[in-house]
Formats: C-alpha cells, sequence, structure tokens
C-alpha cells in the first residue's frame, strides 16, 4: 500500500519580516541607482511620455492613408515645435523681466531692510540679516529665477537626447502592437498593465497640459492687468506647476504675491491670491478629476507623497513627472500580476469597493436621519 504523500507545507520559504526587509533593501537600492542616473533617466522618460501623447497624431494621420514614415515625421515635428516654442517663450519671459526688474529696485531695498529689521528683532545675527539684505537686489533676484527655471527645465535642454529617442522611439513605435500580441499569451497581466499605464498617463498629460496652458493663460493675463513685472514669467511658472498635484499652487503663487506686493501693495496681493484661489480650485477640485477621470486613481496623500518622493530622487522634473512616475510603479509592481490587483485599493483605487462606500453613507445618512427624527419627536410627558 502507498504511503499517503505529505501534506505541504504552508509557512512561506522565509519569515515574512526577512521578505519585508530584502523587498526594502531592494527599493533602497534601486532607488539610488535612479538618482545616480537621473541625467539619463528623466530624458529617457520624458521621451516615452511625448511619445505616448503624439502617438494619437501618428494613428490617425495612419488610418487616413498617410505613410507610417510621414506620419512618424509629423509627430515627432509636433513635438518639436512645442518643446522649441516653449524654450523660446521662457527665455523672452526672462529677458522681458530682466529689463523690468530694475524698476523697482528701490522698493526691493525697503524690503530688504524691513526683513532685516524683523529678523534682527527674532534674534538672528547681523551676518544673516545683511546676507538677505543684500540678496534682494534684481541681478541676484534674475539670477535665482533663472536658476530657478533652468533647473525644471533642464531635460527640455537635452533637445539632443531627447530628438534622438522620439526619432527612434517612433521608429520602433510602428512595432509595437505586434511585439504586444506576442508578448500577451506569455504575460497577459504585464501587457495589460502597460497598456493601461500609456492609456491612463497619456489622458493625465494632455489634460493637465490643456488645462495648464488655460490656467496660466488666464493669470498672466490678469498679472499684466494688475501691472505685475514679470506676468508673462509668472504666467509660464503656473503652467509647469500645474503639473505638480497638490504642491504647485503654492509654489506658483509666491513670486507674484511678492511683486505684486512691490507693484500694487497689499490690495494686490489679495487680488492674487482671490484670482489664483479659484482658478485652481476650479480647476483641480472640478474641471481636471471631470477630463481625467479613472485614468490616475490615486489617492490624494499618495499623490503629495510621490510628488515629494520623485523630487528628492530625480529633482525638479521629478515632481513634474511624479504621477506617470508613480502609474508605472504601480502598473509593474501590482496590475502586472493578477494576484495582487486587491493592492490598487491600497493606492486610492476605490472602483472594487465602491458600493461599500456607497453602503456605509447610505446607513450614515440613515443613522442621522433617524436622529433628527428621534430629536424632534415630543418627549412622552411634555406633548
Amino acid at each position: 500500500m502507498a504511503a499517503d504523500p505529505l501534506p505541504a507545507d504552508p509557512r512561506p520559504a522565509l519569515p515574512r519580516s526577512t521578505i519585508v526587509l530584502l523587498a526594502l533593501g531592494g527599493a533602497t537600492v534601486a532607488v539610488f541607482g535612479l538618482a545616480a542616473m537621473r541625467g539619463v533617466i528623466v530624458p529617457v522618460f520624458l521621451a516615452v511620455i511625448l511619445t505616448l501623447c503624439v502617438h494619437p497624431l501618428h494613428r490617425r494621420l495612419h488610418q487616413l492613408g498617410v505613410s507610417r514614415g510621414a506620419a512618424t515625421l509629423t509627430s515627432i515635428v509636433a513635438v518639436l515645435v512645442l518643446v522649441l516654442s516653449f524654450v523660446m517663450i521662457l527665455v523672452f519671459a526672462l529677458v522681458r523681466f530682466s529689463a523690468l526688474l530694475p524698476q523697482y529696485s528701490s522698493q526691493l531695498d525697503q524690503v530688504g531692510t524691513t526683513v532685516s529689521g524683523l529678523l534682527a528683532t527674532l534674534g538672528f545675527s547681523s551676518d544673516q540679516t545683511d546676507a538677505v539684505k543684500t540678496g534682494l537686489t534684481p541681478e541676484d533676484i534674475t539670477a535665482f529665477i533663472g536658476d530657478l527655471l533652468g533647473g525644471i527645465t533642464n531635460a527640455v535642454g537635452g533637445l539632443v537626447i531627447i530628438l534622438t529617442l522620439l526619432i527612434l522611439m517612433a521608429v520602433d513605435g510602428s512595432r509595437v502592437p505586434a511585439l504586444l500580441t506576442y508578448v500577451r499569451p506569455h504575460h497577459p497581466g504585464l501587457v495589460s498593465a502597460l497598456i493601461g499605464f500609456a492609456t491612463g498617463s497619456r489622458r493625465y498629460m494632455i489634460a493637465t497640459t490643456i488645462l495648464g496652458l488655460a490656467q496660466g493663460a488666464f493669470n498672466a493675463l490678469v498679472l499684466v492687468l494688475l501691472q505685475v513685472p514679470g506676468a508673462l514669467l509668472w504666467g509660464l511658472l503656473s503652467f509647469i506647476c500645474s503639473f505638480i498635484p497638490n504642491v504647485g499652487y503654492f509654489l506658483a503663487i509666491i513670486p507674484p504675491l511678492f511683486f505684486g506686493y512691490l507693484s500694487g501693495g497689499w490690495q494686490t496681493v489679495v487680488i492674487v491670491v482671490i484670482v489664483y484661489g479659484v482658478i485652481n480650485g476650479a480647476i483641480q477640485s472640478i474641471i481636471q478629476p471631470k477630463y481625467v477621470g479613472d485614468a490616475v486613481l490615486l489617492s490624494e496623500t499618495l499623490t503629495f507623497v510621490s510628488v515629494l518622493f520623485w523630487a528628492v530622487v530625480l529633482g525638479p522634473l521629478g515632481a513634474i513627472l511624479a504621477v506617470p512616475l508613480t502609474l508605472l510603479v504601480r502598473s509593474v509592481l501590482i496590475d502586472a500580476e493578477p494576484s495582487t490587483w486587491w493592492r490598487r485599493a491600497l493606492t486610492g483605487d476605490r472602483t472594487d469597493f465602491e458600493d461599500l462606500l456607497r453602503d456605509e453613507d447610505t446607513e450614515r445618512r440613515a443613522l442621522r436621519a433617524r436622529r433628527r427624527a428621534s430629536s424632534s419627536t415630543p418627549r412622552e410627558g411634555h406633548a
């Protein structure tokens, strides 16, 4: 009589604590590797996102009968025109701002004196207060703004790298559908995850770009009417910061507040706060969720943390690309494996338990209704 097979050991090969530590160690090594190679990672990922954004144009031209080569060339030219136009507008705005700023040198001196005096009363040393006072000069402010925007558009300056990548990716992109069809039988989860990442990132970037352009143009127009120096530059900054969820608004409003105070005093400051607050609130809370829809499905907390994380790892452009980068990580680590799809709920995807949330809301409303009814019912003996 054959012996009964031994039951399988349900315990994992390694303790869970060891697995967690190994995963954290591997993630740490990967993060430091990404930070060390940010000069390569950022242009490559930016080229990938740009290629995904222009892919519908390439596909549409091909459907209209345009040859594959002509459609690819048209897509590349469209991206280059957009990037070069942005760089030219940025340079023009910086030049105009540098020419206008010396007109406010006396106000800058007064602000520097006031701020240094306030810091002295708070206990700061004379060297620190003098550094603040001497730093508020037109030359130093222009250099600071140039360095700030130069850091944000660092990858845009590497046009040779991006152009080469766009050409190669556009050529290879014609073979991607066949490649995905070949891989799907072997790894269907991975193919679905990559397609979902491409669709979600494209929808997010295109919608954010359109809304950011509208937001930046309107802010610039208001600042021009208020005669705030560097209005076009702050409109561009508002457009760039629209890609930084939660944090971008506070970064974009600081320069207009400062120079609005120099040009028009506190009344201009109040108007800028109101205009920026209304426009940002309408776009971020009402318009953008409607058009982006379920393309992102990230919780507000995770989105905020991802901005901080990718800004530390990849620099200013990491903050701008934080949402697509986080979507890529989720696609590879969670969406590619069907057994881990339930973890999407931990990242903010409420699709699978939306019914539970509705049931909880219904029960909560019913409980409040019963409480109101019981409080309004006359007590026995007081009728």
